[in-house]
């Protein structure tokens, strides 16, 4: 049995990793991670972090975006939603709503959909054992 102090530690260690999905590959199906994220490559689905979403000059992403910070450069067609700060770069194109505590847009970026910010910080729900909620709660009934 763990320790408060190893549960901690190994809680720190999971949300300091980092994960790159580099540039060329193709990933269908859906993302989440209590660590940093880092693409490069196409997402077919959505992405769902504890920590920090960056998406290079050449990722494109076909899904939703759900993550406590994120950088982005490159192509989303979803929803982001962000409960501390997005930064969307001057090659960055947005297609969707935005909901984010804080929004930095340099010159450049393309936006369209709506946006709301300021909103009240919610908690990030990552599902159990890569399984999703909805299907656990099907199981239990």
């Amino acid at each position: 049995m763990l320790t408060s102090k190893e549960q901690k530690r190994a809680a720190d260690e999971i949300s300091n990793s980092s994960n790159v999905i580099g540039k060329g590959t193709i990933l269908e199906g859906n993302i989440e991670t209590y660590g940093n994220i880092r693409i490069e490559g196409r997402i077919i689905g959505n992405i769902k972090s504890k920590s920090k979403v960056a998406l290079g000059n050449s990722s494109h992403v076909e899904g939703n975006i759900t993550a406590q910070n994120a950088d982005i450069e490159g192509e989303v067609k979803g929803k982001v939603d962000i409960s501390e700060m997005l930064v969307l770069k001057s090659t960055a194109v947005i297609n969707g709503d935005i909901s984010t505590g804080k929004l930095v847009v340099e010159s450049g970026a393309v936006f369209n959909g709506s946006c709301k910010m300021g909103a009240s910080v919610k908690d990030i729900k990552m599902s159990e054992n890569g399984v999703r909620p909805h299907a656990q709660e099907a199981r239990l009934n």
